[in-house]
């Protein structure tokens, strides 16, 4: 079973800046898996960020981060990564990686292997 931990978060002001790291380890070969970040607010549902398949020619972004969050992988070193600009104070969540299982990647329900979350908070 891949294990994933995530690392990255923080307090910024608006307008700013964080790169979140997803180390895996165990498990599934890293390199074969579609990976996903999610993101889970106080009060709400967990909601789909971002993914990339595999070979990083495939992304997907929620509307609501398109434009400003980059996600990436270094299939060499097991990590997937999120870069997220022009932060606004309603990206103010925990921020989930999981591993692509079938279905839908905008669906919570299609992944698995949940890291235990990083807070990102931003200030107005």
């Amino acid at each position: 079973q891949a294990q994933l931990v995530e690392s990255g978060g923080g307090l910024v002001q608006a307008g700013g800046s964080l790169r979140l790291s997803c180390a895996a380890s165990g498990g599934r070969d890293f390199s074969r898996l579609t990976m996903g970040w999610f993101r889970q607010a106080p009060g709400k549902e967990r909601e789909f960020v971002a993914a990339l398949s595999w070979n990083a020619i495939s992304t997907y972004y929620a509307d609501s981060v398109k434009g400003r969050f980059t996600i990436s992988r270094e299939n060499a070193k097991s990590t997937v990564y999120l870069q997220m600009n022009s932060l606004k104070p309603e990206d103010t969540a925990v921020y989930y990686c999981a591993r692509h299982v079938s279905g839908s990647v905008y669906s919570a329900r299609s992944f698995a292997s949940w890291g235990q979350g990083t807070q990102v908070t931003v200030s107005s």
